[in-house]
């Protein structure tokens, strides 16, 4: 069993999903794992997505993690299947004006800034909230909001990673309670390579995994 199975069968167990993070890796690399049966991809970067949409099968569904900028929103709104990292109000409005322009509802996370780590980006709690009543007054008709995504600190500290995480748990619960209880609010997006199994144990529902699947990323 390799890595990859190993962490499939991990994700089934905790019924939550994977995405797997190709960001620097060539479209032959993200083939292979294609032709295994996986769907699900992630990119950092706009130029890099668009690039390997041209280059892979349709059917892949491509999420952005990566901060984004509005400027380059447009490029992705009419097939970006989800946008992870959703870090403003302005970010938000952009999007919903460039799904409209597409003639599309956008799944979109709201991320969350988590980590001690200052260089994240991310809103705080207050912010969170703030939108996501905003969201659950019918403001923005283009997005649907499916849930969180935060990112913890980079630290070897399991107590510190964990209590991140379930902090990010615990924003999403009182969302879920006062402002956007639809049942497709449904989606805890946080663990990496690193600290995946952590994630899972404190409730993400979704994944993003890159280097332990593909090897370590050149420099």
């Amino acid at each position: 069993m390799d890595v990859l199975d190993k962490i499939t069968n991990l994700v089934k167990k905790h019924k939550a999903q994977l995405v797997i993070v190709s960001k620097t890796y060539p479209a032959t690399r993200v083939r292979e794992v294609y032709d295994r049966g996986y769907r699900a991809f992630g990119e950092n970067r706009v130029q890099e997505l668009v690039d390997k949409k041209d280059e892979l099968p349709d059917d892949i569904e491509w999420h952005l993690i990566g901060h984004l900028q509005r400027n380059k929103v447009k490029y992705i709104a009419p097939f970006v299947a989800m946008i992870h990292s959703v870090d403003s109000e302005r970010l938000l409005r952009e999007i919903d004006k460039q799904a409209k322009r597409a003639d599309r509802v956008i799944d979109i996370l709201l991320q969350a800034h988590i980590a001690e780590e200052k260089s994240k980006f991310g809103l705080s709690v207050e912010e969170l909230t703030s939108l996501a009543a905003k969201i659950s007054q019918q403001e923005f008709p283009n997005i649907r909001c499916r849930g969180v995504m935060g990112m913890a600190t980079f630290s070897e500290d399991k107590d510190l990673v964990r209590s991140e995480f379930a902090l990010l748990r615990n924003i999403f619960t009182q969302v879920k309670a006062d402002y956007i209880s639809e049942p497709s609010f449904d989606t805890i997006s946080m663990g990496m390579s690193g600290d995946y199994e952590v994630a899972l144990e404190e409730g993400s529902t979704m994944l993003r995994i890159g280097s332990l699947i593909f090897g370590e990323r050149e420099k």
